[in-house]
């Protein structure tokens, strides 16, 4: 099982939107997915429609240090209220796609979780995560986390294998992202101490337009790699910022259901670089998986 946390301190750099399109994306590989949703504002909470509502959630999770059966609400694709083309739905081939909802708005969890031991606290998602029960039912664990540092971020961050880092490119989110990627890097330090390390952090363009701003940017982004200590690798795919996205959240499906081209092609390849081993795979509904398949009756 491989767990992938999309985290920034900064807000609004798209971390949902990635958490959400590539659950639904792995789900349409055929792969099981379990999203959890970390985040105080719980978007990726209300991004699918539910086709079942678990009695809990996050908090249980955090405070009981188990994943249980209570805090596991079911996704529903297509969801209920779909106009698209029953056709044009990719097929799923054994695909799973849940997702432990967040309920800490008042601010509980997080006021419990800092009169706790400290490290003990940043483990809290980890080792749930790590149970058999777990590890058997899931391929796949996506993680959102709030635009902010904080206990609930430092658990997301050490339960992960890998780190997505969205990062927008302007002038205030690259200063955010270079300062706020130091100070995280910084905070989880001490787990070295005890025989851990940190998931190693790769960043994504996100939000990105066709503009010489936007290109600066990004460049500018790039060059400042080399301050992250190592730890930071670029990667090559850019998530642009198209229509395509928000209408596939109003529609409460994936973006390659909405846009099976561009908007498609962009998630399959930031994929492909989060897990190798799937490189070269496509949802059913995708230009290329079609042409594949023609290929091969054809031979």
């Amino acid at each position: 099982m491989l767990t992938i946390t999309v985290v920034s301190t900064k807000g609004g750099v798209g971390k949902t939107t990635l958490a959400a399109n590539l659950g639904g994306l792995l789900h349409d590989l055929g792969l099981r997915v379990l999203m959890i949703d970390a985040d105080i504002q719980p978007s990726l909470s209300r991004y699918y429609q539910i086709s079942h509502q678990a009695e809990h959630g996050l908090s249980q999770l955090v405070r009981g240090g188990v994943l249980t059966a209570d805090c596991i609400s079911h996704c529903r694709l297509p969801p209920s209220s779909y106009l698209g083309k029953l056709d044009k739905i990719p097929s799923s081939d054994g695909g799973k796609l849940d997702i432990v909802q967040s309920d800490t708005r008042d601010g509980k969890l997080q006021d419990w979780m800092a009169t706790r031991n400290p490290m003990d606290m940043m483990l809290r998602l980890k080792r749930p995560l790590q149970h058999p029960n777990v590890t058997h039912a899931y391929d796949v664990v996506l993680i959102d986390t709030q635009g902010a540092v904080g206990h609930l971020q430092d658990a997301a961050v050490m339960a992960a294998d890998h780190l997505l880092v969205p990062v927008s490119p302007d002038i205030v989110s690259a200063r955010e992202f270079i300062t706020g990627t130091q100070s995280l890097l910084e905070r989880h330090e001490c787990v070295t101490d005890v025989g851990m390390k940190m998931a190693p952090m790769r960043a994504v363009l996100s939000r990105t337009e066709k503009t010489t701003d936007s290109r600066d940017m990004s460049e500018l982004i790039r060059e400042n790699f080399i301050n992250m200590r190592g730890r930071v690798n670029m990667l090559s795919t850019v998530v642009p910022a198209a229509v395509a996205y928000r209408k596939a959240a109003t529609a409460q499906v994936p973006v390659h259901w909405i846009d099976p081209a561009k908007g498609s092609d962009t998630m399959h390849e930031l994929l492909w670089e989060l897990i190798p081993s799937v490189a070269g795979i496509y949802a059913s509904n995708h230009r290329e998986y079609t042409d594949l398949n023609a290929t091969s009756s054809n031979s």
